[in-house]
């Protein structure tokens, strides 16, 4: 087991538990054949976006505000991706460290029209509050760092997939759930659609431009784009987990508890690593009744192996029954928990990141300088660096056409990778490919020659906050 401690470049105080002997290679087992046939078209669009997580849902519904053709294709049967199936109810700061709201657009829509109790949070006034006061108070609900309270709020899954769902159908998109694009058709150097399978078989959708939101890149990197795999190994974000719900608790005892009594609290957590393994602090929700378990998070897996797949969601559930034992006997507020919910999708932070004509690189972190090519504003992870400029250029992949990247795998460094994986972000580039999808569309070109200040008014117009740059003074 490592531990993660907090720092200028991390949020997370957090275990991180290496997975055990890796098992050998898996035996060869020979091959079949697969016969050529002819896939029938299930439908024709101006723009095609795969993957109905954050980032798959801002595109879609971006591209269809902007007036384009769209279908929203999804494995699952729902919106939202990790932030609903997978119980990551907990969205990461949509502030900067002096309490602006820079993650707005797609991202602010959604909790303008949250039923007020479906989200629980700090009220506006308090963002970017220093009072220790209410620092304190928030920093044991997800909500406050550094001694900053910040605009990072929980929110109930449900209705955020009901909204998520909604708005898309409002807008004309044409949502295609239980179905799983597994390979691109690339003609000429270009995306031109994707070949999917549901329980009817085998058909092709045809786009005139295809969004990545798969989050592991399956598109790109089926479709022969470059991309990188290298992860931070003293850092969280790359580790894997099957997030859960405890009905029945009582959190404002344990925040009473972990907050109140600090030595009893450590020994708390030691013993409940020696007795269970894994092991995981709870978090707060939108209710007080319901606690949310964001990990353990497990190192040294692959997201992109089936057999490490199974592994993690073994080891994760038997976790979630090992903790309601625990907690039910030692935990103030859990005496009477029970188990509500087990994630329906596996809680994934990194498999790939595009390659892309621009990249958002630590490098970045201490200028604090506007891009020309600005799609989007992040916070920084600490106090210590100003806001970071997102670059259309992270969406746009060095040489195939026909596709743009969002979500977790946008090109950027390791390092960045940390908090450019959050929800937050992710609705973000979103948000940005999807105007930008429409904007090819509209304007007869590829998606790397869209014209990007046109890309940039139609995001300001969406709601989003985006920056112009800084004229540079004239050199002689």
């Amino acid at each position: 087991m490592k531990v993660i401690t907090r720092s200028d470049e991390r949020i997370l105080t957090a275990d991180v538990f290496e997975r055990p002997a890796r098992r050998g290679p898996r035996p060869d087992l020979g091959t079949w054949p697969e016969p050529g046939r002819d896939i029938p078209i299930y439908h024709r669009c101006d723009v095609l976006v795969v993957g109905g997580g954050p980032s798959g849902t801002a595109a879609a519904a971006a591209a269809a505000r902007e007036g384009a053709d769209v279908v929203l294709l999804e494995r699952y049967n729902h919106l939202g991706g990790l932030s609903t199936g997978g119980l990551v109810i907990w969205i990461d700061r949509m502030t900067d460290w002096q309490g602006k709201h820079v993650i707005r657009g797609f991202a602010e829509e959604l909790f303008d029209r949250l039923p007020p109790d479906a989200v629980a949070g700090p009220d506006r006034p308090d963002w970017g509050s220093q009072d220790p006061a209410k620092a304190h108070h928030w920093s044991f609900r997800t909500a406050a760092w550094h001694g900053i309270v910040t605009w990072s709020p929980t929110i109930d899954p449900e209705r955020l997939k009901l909204l998520s769902q909604e708005i898309a159908l409002e807008r004309g998109v044409k949502l295609v759930y239980h179905s799983w694009a597994c390979q691109p058709i690339v003609q000429d150097g270009a995306t031109r659609g994707v070949i999917f399978e549901s329980k009817e078989g085998r058909m092709a959708i045809m786009a005139k431009v295809v969004v990545d939101a798969t989050g592991d890149g399956d598109l790109f990197a089926r479709a022969g784009a470059a991309y990188e795999s290298d992860i931070e190994e003293g850092d969280a974000h790359h580790c894997m987990n099957t997030a859960w719900l405890f009905g029945g608790v009582d959190m404002n005892r344990w925040i009473a508890f972990r907050s109140g009594q600090p030595d009893a609290f450590s020994a708390f957590m030691q013993r409940g690593r020696e007795e269970c393994g894994l092991f995981e602090k709870p978090y707060v929700s939108w209710r007080n009744d319901i606690a949310v378990f964001m990990g353990p998070r497990q190192s040294g897996y692959s997201a992109l192996d089936v057999d490490d797949l199974t592994e993690v969601e073994i080891r994760s559930h038997r976790a979630m029954a090992r903790h309601l034992e625990y907690f039910r006997r030692n935990a103030p507020g859990f005496e009477n928990a029970y188990m509500m919910l087990s994630a329906p999708q596996l809680g994934v932070r990194h498999a790939r990141r595009l390659k892309g004509v621009g990249r958002l690189e630590r490098a970045q972190w201490p200028t604090g300088a506007t891009l020309a090519d600005e799609v989007g504003v992040t916070p920084a992870v600490s106090p210590k660096f100003p806001n970071i400029s997102i670059p259309y250029g992270a969406l746009v992949p060095e040489k195939l056409d026909g596709l743009l990247a969002c979500g977790r795998h946008v090109s950027c460094d390791k390092n960045s990778h940390g908090f450019m994986r959050e929800i937050p972000q992710c609705w973000l580039t979103g948000q940005a490919a999807g105007v930008a999808a429409a904007l090819a569309v509209a304007q007869g070109v590829e998606p790397r020659h869209v014209d990007v200040p046109s890309l940039q008014a139609a995001l300001i117009k969406q709601g989003a906050y985006v920056r112009q740059p800084v004229a540079q003074p004239a050199t002689v």
